[in-house]
């Protein structure tokens, strides 16, 4: 693929878009981030504090650790710590910078500030509300569809934004529909790496650093380290612990940014963790390396473009790295298939088809196969 080709530069401004930092379970940190906002636009920190979410949110916030909040969990910690701590202009960065003093301001501000949580019925997976009072005046913040997607706020009476936007990315988001099976393949094998050594070689270095934290030291139920104790180290097991090692960290607590894909750190993390482990396994060289993650990468957002940035089904689907074969098996797949090899062009089109083929028939979509062969 020439620079000259249109999909060239649409297809640097997704990986640009998508790989992003973000603290901890995104969840949480949806609700910091719209906390924060609440606050920010009521000008002062609330004296009582409503949370309106989704079952889903609800699920995946209700016990996780939230960073920066010294081991408080669930879905008032959130909300108290974007509060008090929380700097919305970093979204999922938001709390991301908290101090000790913060962290101390924010236990005393839980334990003394009623927070009421109530469960919404609606059609969004991710719906969030905060409704922050202070005296007579209260302001409002709803995300809504994917995890920074703000599509009302309003003090008092006055609605200062409200967006038609829901489950849909933004008109300033790139069209995910130009992503093809082909023109990734062809991409990846062409790209200039200078154009991408900053946004992957961002996700190398973040999401490797919160891997090799998981597998340091105890974070949750350690299913990294566990992997590699009662497994071996084939590179296999390597790949999926080197994924799971890094959502034990996130999930638990770790103020280590990762890199998210799809709007997910696990995502992120079982995208990125085993090709990378691959690579030092066999000392693949950096070219190499980064062109697999551009494959790794784009191939997810072409496979989930119609979730729209979201991941709606984090527990127990899809890509758990930490889970059996999941996800991490299914990448350290990809990985074998594109970065050992030295071929390009058609050859590894064809494996890369090969690869998706397998894919899909092992999901039972073997009618699908056709037409991820058509762009060859």
């Amino acid at each position: 693929m020439n620079k000259s080709d249109s999909r060239y530069q649409l297809y640097i401004n997704i990986l640009e878009e998508e790989l992003v930092p973000a603290m901890g379970c995104t969840e949480p940190i949806c609700l910091a981030y719209a906390a924060a906002k609440a606050r920010q636009v009521l000008g002062a920190i609330p004296d009582r504090v409503e949370v309106l979410a989704s079952g889903n949110i609800i699920k995946n916030v209700k016990s996780v650790i939230v960073p920066n909040t010294n081991g408080m969990k669930g879905i008032k910690a959130a909300a108290a710590v974007g509060i008090v701590a929380g700097n919305p202009d970093k979204a999922l960065e938001v709390i991301a910078n908290v101090t000790d003093e913060q962290k101390k301001a924010t236990e005393e501000y839980l334990a003394s500030t009623p927070i009421c949580v109530k469960h919404i019925n609606c059609q969004e997976q991710l719906d969030v509300t905060i409704i922050e009072y202070k005296g007579e005046h209260h302001a409002d913040v709803r995300i809504c569809g994917f995890h920074t997607n703000i599509v009302h706020i309003q003090k008092d009476d006055e609605v200062l934004f409200q967006s038609e936007t829901i489950a849909k990315p933004t008109k300033e988001l790139t069209d995910r529909s130009c992503l093809s099976v082909s023109g990734i393949v062809d991409f990846a094998d062409s790209v200039d790496i200078q154009d991408i050594k900053e946004v992957i070689g961002r996700q190398i270095k973040y999401n490797t650093a919160i891997s090799d934290e998981g597998l340091k030291n105890s974070w949750g139920a350690n299913i990294g380290s566990t992997l590699l104790k009662y497994y071996g180290d084939d590179i296999k097991v390597k790949a999926k612990a080197r994924a799971a090692a890094g959502s034990d960290a996130r999930m638990n607590g770790c103020e280590l940014p990762v890199i998210i894909n799809s709007g997910s750190g696990n995502q992120g993390l079982t995208v990125s963790m085993p090709v990378i482990a691959y690579a030092e396994e066999y000392h693949i060289d950096d070219d190499r390396l980064y062109r697999a993650l551009v494959v790794s990468n784009l191939e997810h957002y072409f496979k989930d473009a119609g979730l729209h940035l979201v991941q709606t089904h984090k527990a127990g689907q899809k890509l758990r790295s930490h889970i059996g074969d999941g996800g991490a098996h299914r990448v350290s797949l990809l990985a074998e298939y594109i970065v050992q090899t030295h071929r390009t062009g058609l050859e590894l089109r064809i494996l890369y088809s090969e690869f998706r083929a397998a894919l899909l028939s092992e999901r039972g979509h073997v009618g699908d196969q056709a037409d991820d062969r058509k762009g060859l």
